[in-house]
């Protein structure tokens, strides 16, 4: 079994040092496919850079090296794609710009809030849900990323050893502290595999600094994207992220190109009566941009959801679902506080109450307890 042996070269005329190990050395050496992440944030751009200039180093033929962006659509920031277009040509590598079929990632939080009320009018989910991703259930780095660029280049390049090049920093947070240099990946092809194919994760920035990534794009003068550039943002990623601190959702408002998407996500909050962050309304970020009406609309939503909380608060705790399911069946009066709660929500939303007194509660619980397959969470 190779064992890869984890070092780390210097790149020549700079100060940190790009990782590199025995397992992205070996698919070097086997002229292996190098698909380069390209977001348009500062840290995708400052390793495509720096990978690239390793791949230099080591002989790897640039015939063989290609970028690839995930294109979110009216989540992203309007300058994203000509940033990242700025990127590719700046090294030299051909861009495969990606979507997900099923929608863009605006599309998927709309989609997630009509499920939702469809699994509610069935009684599929104890609560209601709200539309938005969270640090749990990240759409956009799972099903509009991963799961689009993987496939895309398993299919492209089938038989062919693939390395992808990711621009993740150890020092990004505390679940990226133990990130490896490299792993491989078999989420789009499996090990055994008829046609031999094998992808691999390689992570060459992972002990940069947030300021190493910064005097890269100064040193060499990089395409930065405005959001850095013009309006102060710590981070890129969709223009207005559900993991964003205020600042930065504040610095996304300043750019005119991102004020449709923001009085977008405004209204869906108002429709759905959930904020776009557990603790933070995104209308409350820029209300200026927002249209007078938009605005009452928003009041009344705010007031919907505290009441909705204090209704929900009410109703018995030990019978939370768990992956999809009841813990148990309620009592006769357990039923009847569900179905009054639910039958006012219901009725607020619009939707269909199937389940309108304690006995027919009591009957769906029962059904819910008997089935064995839970429904998706993320759904």
């Amino acid at each position: 079994m190779n064992i890869p042996l984890s070092f780390a070269r210097p790149l020549a005329g700079a100060a940190p040092e790009v990782a590199i190990d025995g397992l992205v050395l070996d698919a070097v050496a086997r002229g292996a496919w190098f698909a380069f992440n390209l977001s348009g944030g500062k840290d995708s751009t400052a390793c495509a850079f720096a990978a690239t200039a390793m791949l230099d180093q080591l002989g790897h033929p640039r015939s063989r090296r290609v970028a690839i962006h995930a294109d979110l659509g009216r989540a992203e920031w309007r300058s994203t794609p000509s940033t990242v277009a700025a990127v590719a040509e700046r090294l030299g590598l051909p861009l495969i710009v990606v979507r997900r079929r099923a929608g863009d990632m605006v599309a998927r939080w709309e989609q997630r809030f009509a499920n939702g009320c469809r699994r509610y009018e069935d009684l599929e989910l104890y609560q209601m849900i709200g539309p938005w991703s969270s640090a749990s259930l990240r759409f956009c780095t799972s099903e509009l990323k991963a799961q689009v660029i993987g496939p895309e280049l398993a299919r492209r390049y089938r038989g062919e050893t693939i390395v992808s090049v990711i621009g993740l920093r150890r020092s990004e947070s505390t679940a990226r502290h133990n990130t490896p240099i490299s792993r491989l990946d078999d989420r789009f092809a499996k090990p055994g595999n008829a046609a031999k194919t094998r992808m691999i994760s390689w992570h060459p920035l992972v002990n940069w600094s947030t300021d190493d990534v910064f005097a890269c794009h100064d040193r060499h003068d990089l395409p930065l994207h405005e959001a850095y550039r013009c309006h102060g943002s710590t981070r890129l990623s969709c223009a207005f992220c559900v993991l964003a601190s205020g600042a930065d959702l504040a610095a996304a408002t300043r750019a005119t190109g991102n004020h449709e998407l923001y009085q977008h996500l405004v209204a869906m909050e108002a429709a759905s009566t959930f904020s776009f962050q557990p603790r933070r309304w995104l209308a409350d970020v820029a209300p200026r941009l927002l249209a007078p009406s938009l605005r009452r609309d928003i009041a009344v939503a705010k007031g919907e959801a505290a009441e909705r909380r204090a209704m929900e608060g009410a109703m018995p705790q030990g019978l939370r679902f768990v992956k999809g399911r009841p813990p148990r069946l309620p009592t006769l009066a357990e039923a009847g506080v569900i179905a009054e709660v639910r039958g006012e929500l219901l009725r607020r939303h619009g939707l269909a109450n199937l389940y309108p007194d304690a006995h027919a509660v009591r009957r769906r619980f029962a059904a819910l307890l008997e089935t064995k397959l839970a429904p998706s969470l993320a759904a």
